[in-house]
């Protein structure tokens, strides 16, 4: 291949709009990995069935609009719900008894994962399925030589209010303050009477629910799949490790892959740049293994 029909002449505009791009690729990635972010950062858990947690947002937004007749802009929030209750239902009868059993959690959430999948399937069929939308999302904002679809906006600011709201809980509240006490001593917190077990059960259920609103609106920027949550599970992921477990981790690491990838397949091509930038994540992680943003005390 000639280095000339690989890499693409410098175009200022053109350079502009992909990283705004890439702020777009970063909301969605942040959105995808938020729900993974809390369920590992209170409880240690890596939920395998996270992708899943994703497809079932998506299924249950075309479930409500095709049999009940929901507008998208309810979809979304009726997602958070359905999921949420999935994912408490799960942390109920099967994780709550594999806590400090990584491996055994681990191999448990890949077979529900698996479950999730073919249950879908089952009841859905294995064609894709389509998500409308407003008329509005399906247009783009023109601003000088900047052009970007609405509803990506949409999603950006939607991130943007999931981290804001994130915050608040953590940072603001009773609750926050319980799961922090969780995260760092466990038995510590019990001795104050921090009932552990409700802490879990509920932040569980909060990154589920998340993951359902990730699913709702990745359904109308991709067709609908039992298998659409293997797109998404691996970035998701991947912020989380390099932000080191955070919020404020994932926040950062997010719109750091997002603009590098967007940066580099504006020089190369979408393929390619994914390969560049799962390099450098390998790197990154060789050099600094706690990722961005360590947490400031070892769980107990």
């Amino acid at each position: 291949m000639a280095v000339g029909s690989f890499f693409t002449s410098f175009d200022l505009s053109a350079f502009i709009n992909a990283l705004i791009l890439g702020i777009s690729i970063a909301s969605i990635w942040l959105i995808a990995a938020l729900g993974l972010t809390i369920i590992y950062g209170a409880a240690g858990v890596i939920n395998m069935a996270h992708g899943e947690f994703i497809m079932l947002g998506a299924y249950s937004s075309y479930m409500l609009q095709s049999f009940l007749g929901f507008p998208f802009v309810l979809c979304v929030p009726a997602s958070f719900l359905i999921v949420a209750l999935v994912g408490l239902v799960l942390e109920r009868g099967l994780i709550r008894y594999l806590y400090k059993r990584p491996l055994d959690t681990l191999l448990a959430t890949f077979g529900v994962s698996l479950v999730l999948m073919q249950g879908v399937r089952l009841i859905f069929g294995s064609d894709p399925k389509y998500l409308a939308v407003p008329p509005i999302f399906s247009s783009n904002i023109q601003f000088s030589f900047v052009n970007i679809s609405v509803f990506r906006v949409v999603v950006l600011l939607v991130t943007l209010g999931i981290v804001t709201g994130l915050w608040a809980l953590f940072y603001r509240t009773r609750f926050g303050v319980q799961v922090r006490a969780v995260m760092q001593d466990k038995e510590m917190a019990a001795s104050f009477g921090v009932n552990a077990d409700r802490v879990y059960m509920l932040t569980f259920a909060l990154g589920a629910g998340l993951a359902g609103v990730a699913g709702s609106l990745f359904g109308v920027l991709n067709i609908v799949l039992p298998t659409m949550g293997a797109s998404y599970v691996v970035q998701a992921f991947l912020v989380v490790v390099v932000g080191g477990g955070t919020l404020a981790g994932s926040v950062a690491a997010g719109g750091a892959t997002g603009e590098l990838q967007s940066i580099f397949a504006y020089f190369t091509n979408d393929t390619f740049a994914r390969f560049l930038l799962f390099v450098l994540i390998v790197v990154f992680l060789r050099i600094r293994p706690q990722g961005l943003f360590a947490p400031s005390a070892k769980r107990r």
